[in-house]
């Protein structure tokens, strides 16, 4: 959430800042309830002030005896006047949180201008594309060849758009998740956490799900709690409302989690497969840092996701997005995107933001720097390292055979049980 003092300082530039985000916030209807506000609260306060005043001249009065009962009728009507009063200010500043929850949050200056996806500039590819002596068949294609995905059963159990492995297909995901926290908490010093899967409101709030996107949420009937869409919501939360110390800056989390998605407004987009699920599994890299050095957290973030797929030897490409395509709460994204060769295509498999204090503030998590007085907003930063149900995906793609069985990759072996290919 932007700072209502800067909002109101700076209306030209949250116009401008939103126009090239394809936003346009109603700011002359904030303008007119934020002076409102001030309008209100000055009469608030002019009011209680006379109160004071008056309260102690009938203090005075009844001490020498004198009638009061005209002023205490007067001071009646004052406090009634005050109860109106708070109640409409109370409904204007419901009206001004609601546009500031509504407003996106500004993009770095650093971010390219743009409209859409079209827009977003390839920073590298890396990896060489795999070479076949044949037609590259679709991993969902594949896993059912290889017995290893059923989606029609799952479909039979909860519906479109869940998974369900067996075997050596189960065993991939689980060593996925192993081998990706490893690799985090052991090569890139990020501690693991393992949050509830179940948060209430005002935790999807301070992320910045809610308001905006209720509607991608999966809520529980009869609670006022939500499955996670990721695990960025409950392990940012983990400092909401706290004063961190200096000193410990960077804090850096990794955690596994399932992820609940509805996929709204996403119907006839990737319906087959495991690249859109209602139901997936993420390994998720979380930062709280300074924010003189947010953006060279940034870059980390975005090299410990990469090196997962380094790793795992599969091609990928870097792609910066655009401002018309940046999420809601980033002030800068990059995305990274396997190759997919039955498709031709690089796919989503991770984004990394920087989301400055944007979910600090919402959150009211701070740090104290030492022999400085007050606080400061830290600056959060997320990272998926990776989507696991894609990684699966972009392995039975890229390291098919001939003979349909599927290559494991080197360095995931050990998780495997020493295991070298899935064979039907």
């Amino acid at each position: 959430m932007l700072e209502i003092k800067f909002v109101r300082k700076n209306l030209s530039k949250i116009q401008a800042a939103m126009e090239v985000r394809g936003h346009q916030p109603e700011l002359d209807n904030f303008k007119k309830s934020d002076d409102e506000r001030r309008d209100i609260l000055q009469e608030i306060e002019s009011l209680r002030h006379q109160r004071n005043v008056v309260s102690d001249r009938i203090a005075d009065m009844r001490k020498a005896g004198d009638d009061t009962e005209a002023l205490v009728v007067e001071m009646r009507g004052v406090s009634s006047k005050i109860k109106e009063l708070d109640k409409k200010l109370s409904k204007n500043q419901e009206s001004i949180d609601t546009f500031l929850l509504g407003l996106p949050n500004i993009a770095h200056i650093s971010v390219p201008v743009g409209d859409d996806e079209t827009d977003n500039p390839v920073i590298k590819k890396v990896g060489n594309i795999p070479e076949f002596g044949f037609d590259p068949q679709p991993h969902w294609e594949i896993g059912s060849r290889l017995k290893i995905l059923d989606l029609d059963r799952a479909s039979k159990i909860a519906g479109a758009r869940f998974p369900l492995y067996f075997g050596a297909g189960a065993r991939l995901e689980r060593a996925l998740i192993n081998f990706m926290l490893d690799t985090h908490i052991n090569e890139h010093g990020y501690q693991e956490v393992l949050p509830p899967f179940i948060v209430n409101r005002q935790s999807m709030t301070h992320t910045a799900q809610l308001p905006k996107f209720e509607e991608d949420l999966f809520k529980l009937s009869g609670w006022d709690y939500f499955l996670i869409p990721t695990a960025e919501v409950p392990v940012t939360n983990i400092h909401q409302g706290e004063i961190l110390d200096e000193d410990l800056l960077p804090i850096c989390y990794t955690a596994y989690t399932p992820c609940f998605r509805s996929e709204a407004g996403s119907y006839g987009k990737d319906t087959r497969g495991l690249i859109r699920q209602h139901q997936f599994n993420k390994v998720e890299m979380v930062k709280f840092s300074k924010p003189e050095t947010s953006y060279d957290e940034l870059e980390s973030l975005l090299n410990n996701a990469e090196s997962i797929l380094i790793k795992l030897e599969i091609p990928y490409q870097v792609v910066e997005l655009c401002t018309g395509d940046l999420g809601f709460s980033a002030a800068k994204t990059y995305d990274i995107e396997v190759w997919m060769p039955a498709q031709k295509v690089y796919r989503e498999i991770s984004s990394c933001s920087n989301f400055e204090d944007f979910q600090a503030r919402r959150a009211n998590i701070r740090f104290k720097r030492k022999r400085q007085k007050g606080t400061q907003l830290v600056h959060t930063l997320n990272g998926s390292g990776l989507a696991v149900g894609r990684t699966v995906a972009a392995i039975l793609e890229n390291f098919q055979q001939v003979d349909g069985s599927v290559i494991i990759p080197k360095l995931l072996r050990p998780y495997m049980g020493g295991m070298k290919k899935i064979v039907s």
